[in-house]
């Protein structure tokens, strides 16, 4: 692998001279190589097996403050050489933007540090196979209430990815990933309902076993048969730790600079400003061994560091790219591309202690529909899961809307649950909202 990198490293670096040859007076480029395998079964059989061998190479130049780019999957030289000339072309008749161009060159990562992100195994068709099968077999054979499937499925992928620019970066990295998941449908008393279960890791000796995961689809699909609806009013929400990342990714993009620098978040103007309760802090670890969003280095080539995103409630410094931060009289602090590992702090409390803060209201463990608007920070949307009182779960619930608006409902936390999502880039527990209006009969 390390020299499957470096062959591409010089692919880079020759894309770059030939930029700077052809009149560019900044470039980058990144290129990617995947290789992977995805099965998945239904009832118990194969429906499908797809290997994938994909790569790409994409460029932008910078003549002057005029940008272009374009990209090829086609990795001869004759085809690298027509992508590098159409990138200057597209530059030429572009508008001049005095914001574009490179990140500045203080701001590059310099080194290259090992993240325990790749943990090749062979893409062995017959192993990926009996990863599906043994996931919906064990979800099919847990209860004569599982009568049918969407199948289970198993993926595996390892990839590399370097980045380079005018500046002397030239940067790349091994990444791996598999996941298996299984959805099952439930009848019962002529009501049918459907749900999962998943796992993912950069290891795939660190996925959940397939039995498990597909009887714990069984389990979440029978939880949810027959629900009834609960009557409109003002209660607390508790948002379970699977749907709460989605939260804390609308604050996501109302602190990114895009957003901001066009106006069009409610949180524009609130670096400083207390946002969430004093109780509650949010940290970035981009560095995390083995986690999903790790990364030493951004879209941009520019360093990450670990960073506080929130503290004691306050907002601590928003999230930029090199033009964003221009645009804004700010310094890009490495999220060109996204976050990287939040770490959302919590109140030390268990599941059960969480349904007992809860005490009578509602459990989301389901969010529908795009019902967000990040201008003004409303936010209405579709939700399932379970009607709960005096911190018991008593029945599923369906068709009803969540609404709020994000700047009260961020502020109304009351309780973050211990037991914590990692699945993701946003590591958290469950999300306890008080006074949120809950629309049903």
């Amino acid at each position: 692998m390390h020299k499957q990198i470096e062959e591409i490293q010089q692919v880079v670096d020759d894309v770059l001279s030939m930029a700077k040859r052809l009149g560019a007076t900044q470039a980058e480029a990144s290129m990617s190589k995947v290789q992977g395998i995805a099965v998945t079964s239904r009832l118990k059989d194969v429906e499908t097996v797809e290997f994938t061998n994909d790569g790409g190479l994409g460029i932008a130049v910078y003549v002057g403050k005029h940008k272009g780019s374009a990209s090829t999957a086609d990795l001869s030289a004759d085809a690298l050489k027509l992508t590098v000339e159409k990138a200057i072309e597209i530059a030429r008749y572009t508008s001049e933007d005095p914001f574009t161009g490179l990140a500045e060159a203080e701001f590059m990562a310099q080194h290259n540090p090992d993240l325990d992100l790749y943990h090749p195994q062979p893409l062995d068709t017959e192993h990926a196979i009996r990863q599906a099968i043994l996931a919906e077999t064990a979800a099919l054979d847990a209860d004569p209430r599982i009568t049918n499937s969407d199948g289970g499925s198993y993926h595996a992928n390892l990839g590399l990815k370097v980045y380079g620019n005018s500046h002397g970066v030239n940067l790349g990295y091994p990444s791996s990933r598999y996941s298996l998941s299984c959805v099952v449908i439930g009848e019962h008393q002529g009501d049918m309902q459907r749900d999962y279960s998943y796992t993912v890791a950069r290891n795939a000796a660190d996925l959940t076993d397939p039995v498990s995961i597909g009887q714990e689809a069984a389990r979440n699909t029978l939880g949810r048969l027959n629900p009834r609806k609960v009557r409109t009013g003002r209660m607390p929400v508790l948002f379970h730790r699977e749907v709460a990342p989605g939260l804390f990714g609308h604050f996501v993009s109302a602190i990114s600079g895009g957003s901001l620098y066009r106006k069009s978040s409610f949180l524009l103007d609130h670096k400083g400003k207390q946002v969430m309760p004093d109780w509650l802090t949010i940290e970035e670890r981009p560095h995390l061994k083995g986690a999903l969003a790790s990364s030493n280095f951004d879209n941009e080539g520019v360093v990450t560091r670990d960073m506080t995103i929130v503290e004691k409630g306050v907002l601590q410094d928003y999230l930029l790219t090199s033009y964003s931060a221009r645009k804004l009289g700010m310094q890009t602090n490495g999220h060109a591309g996204g976050i990287h590992n939040w770490l959302v702090g919590h109140s030390g409390l268990s599941d059960p202690d969480m349904l007992a803060e809860l005490g009578t209201g509602l459990l989301v463990t389901e969010l529908m529909g795009q019902g967000v608007n990040v201008v003004t920070g409303d936010y209405s949307r579709g939700a399932a899961g379970f009607w709960v009182e005096n911190g018991q779960i008593q029945y599923p619930v369906s068709e009803i809307t969540v609404a709020g608006n994000l700047r009260d409902m961020l502020m109304n936390i009351r309780v973050i649950g211990a037991e914590q999502e990692t699945r993701g880039s946003v590591h958290t527990g469950s999300v306890l909202i008080d006074n949120m209006h809950v629309a049903g009969d």
